[in-house]
């Protein structure tokens, strides 16, 4: 009796994954599931495979186990794994335009960003067909906040601060800034950021604030500019053959649950960089605020990255300074 119940349990155990078979999305994160965008995959899972009857089954990688975050790009284009998230500026290479969300000051309101990364918006559409290009289909954005400067035991208040130090950026119009600005800019991963704050391989950090409460940078760094210097952009993108063998109805429910992650993770971020910053004092940090002078100084080192984005990007990007109003000349 004990074997022929063994025996139908199996049996229907079979039946049932063929009956109900699922289709893999496994998706690479290089930050912990602790993260803000950590939490809105997981929101993300759960909306997709409730939509899909469990028909999607969504796997998470968190913590760069799979891949280094400028290593996502090539594994989503390739197939290597079906979806990752990645920061707009990991796609520099191939589609320059990307970096305008990485431009000095550019993006220095709400209104803004939120503008600028609205669905059918021109910059969104421009930058994810230069995307496609690679392979890759972007399914939504995900907000990271504002950018800004960490240093230990004093702060970084004006370009003349950044003078002969070796600054960790993650994207090339990042590092352009940072060179304008007398630095020497050195790109580090963001997994690898702590360990190279902690051994000194920069003397400036830059991330967002999100970051510094996700990784722990309180123990390795001790100020915090609040520059706000770039507008952090995150996409969540899928490999286009795996995307296109999905069936309509199928993909019509992974968009609207991308939809709802967007929405979330968007209209939280205000809220997420506030306790951020909170927590990041309650473990010892100092918050500096740039004045209106000091401000003044950094936005007039800006203006050689907006020639280069230019000289880089072309048709395409002056295109977008268009769209949101730049006379990159001036």
């Amino acid at each position: 009796m004990i074997k022929q119940t063994v025996l139908a349990a199996a049996c229907l155990s079979l039946l049932g994954t063929s009956a109900f078979a699922t289709e893999k999305m496994r998706i690479s994160l290089q930050l912990p599931l602790t993260s803000h965008l950590g939490e809105n995959l997981q929101l993300f899972e759960k909306e997709v495979e409730e939509r899909t009857g469990g028909a999607i089954d969504v796997e998470i990688y968190d913590s760069a186990t799979l891949y280094k975050d400028n290593e996502v790009p090539a594994a989503v284009g390739s197939g290597s794994i079906e979806a990752g998230v990645a920061s707009l500026t990991r796609y520099v290479g191939d589609a320059p335009v990307v970096d305008v969300f990485y431009m000095p000051f550019l993006f220095n309101t709400e209104d803004k960003v939120r503008a600028a990364v609205a669905e059918g918006s021109p910059v969104r559409e421009v930058l994810e067909e230069e995307i496609a290009k690679t392979g890759g289909e972007v399914l939504y954005w995900q907000a990271y906040g504002g950018a800004i400067l960490l240093s230990q035991e004093e702060p970084i208040r004006t370009p003349a601060d950044l003078e002969g130090k070796k600054v960790r950026v993650f994207g090339k119009t990042l590092g352009d800034f940072v060179s304008a600005a007398g630095g020497a800019p050195t790109l580090v991963s963001g997994s690898e950021q702590y360990l190279a704050y902690q051994r000194g391989t920069v003397d400036v950090g830059m991330t967002g604030v999100s970051g510094v409460k996700s990784r722990k940078l309180w123990e390795v760094m001790d100020t915090i500019t609040r520059t706000n210097h770039a507008n952090i952009e995150f996409v969540v993108v899928v490999n286009s053959d795996w995307w296109n063998g999905l069936d309509a109805d199928t993909q019509g429910h992974i968009r609207e649950a991308a939809r709802v992650a967007q929405n979330d993770v968007r209209d939280r971020m205000s809220q997420i960089e506030a306790d951020a910053y909170a927590a990041a004092e309650e473990n010892g940090m100092t918050i500096v605020d740039l004045t209106d002078e000091e401000l003044a100084a950094w936005q007039a080192v800006a203006q050689p990255v907006y020639d280069s984005y230019i000289e880089a990007t072309g048709d395409a990007g002056q295109t977008i300074l268009d769209a949101l109003g730049v006379n990159s000349g001036s």
